[in-house]
This record gives structure tokens, sequence and C-alpha cells, in this order.
């Protein structure tokens, strides 16, 4: 989780909103992704899919089973619905999202839907102050610059 919060930090940089992803099987790393939907005008180029493009072009393969995805932020119902087709077995993420998360904030799609084929296990919390306060602090400075823009 601390190299997701990494990731994070990267796509903040990069003036996009920080959420950092790496998928791990075996303990060995083989995708990573930021958040990136700005830059590449790409609505869907969220850190998870990002992570889920890289492990498919290394492992050259669409399918990941044995794999576990550490997020800096809960997955919203999209990037859930990428995890499920892509077969990953865990997600672990620090932060929830009140607003869309998708495994149990507002949204229960990982693990408990039915209706998919595959379903995964989800557990939320590790490291959930710090990914939660990265995401709160770009906020505030984006809030801040926008009502410096009025004034």
């Amino acid at each position: 989780m601390r190299y997701a919060l990494a990731l994070a930090r990267k796509a903040e940089s990069l003036g996009e909103v920080p959420v950092g992803a790496v998928l791990v099987r075996e303990d060995r790393l083989v995708g990573r992704g930021w958040n990136c939907p700005i830059s590449t005008r790409d609505p869907s180029a969220h850190a998870e899919i990002q992570a889920l493009r890289h492990a498919g072009q290394r492992l050259r393969n669409y399918r990941m089973p044995g794999t576990v995805l550490y997020v800096t932020l809960e997955p919203c119902p999209m990037c859930a619905s990428a995890l499920v087709h892509a077969r990953v077995e865990r997600v672990v993420f620090g932060a929830s999202d009140p607003k869309g998360g998708a495994c149990g904030s507002v949204f229960d799609l990982l693990p408990s839907d039915q209706r998919f084929n595959h379903r995964l296990d989800c557990t939320g919390g590790l490291l959930a102050e710090a990914c939660g306060e990265l995401l709160r602090q770009f906020f505030r400075e984006r809030r801040k610059a926008r009502q410096a823009a009025r004034s």
C-alpha cells in the first residue's frame, strides 16, 4: 500500500486526483497505475484500470487469477466491474469512498453481488488515514485555488 500511496502522489503531481494502485501476484508486482483521466482525456483511466492494463501487458493475459490489488481509494463501480472481469482474487483499499465506493460504502458489488460469475474478497482500511488525508488535502488545495481565481 505504501507503493500505491507513492503512485497516488505521482498522480497528484500531475494535477490528477491522487489515487494509486498496485497489482501483486505471489508477492511480485505485476501491475501499477495512478489516476490519469484528465491528462489522457480518458474517463476510464482510473488507477485500478491502469494497473490492470499494465498487468495485462506484462502477464500477456486479460485474466489475473491469484492477484491482489492494493488501491488507496475504494474502487468505483466501473473499476469493481473490471476487477471482476479480470478475475482478481482480492482487493485491499485504503480510504472509503462515501460518494461512489463499490465495496460497501455506496454500492456493494464486491464481494457480495451474487449476479457476477466471479466474486472477490474486499478489505478496506489499510493505511486509511494516510490515504484519506492525501485526498482531503488535494481537494482543500483545489478549492482554495478556485476561490483565489474568483477573487
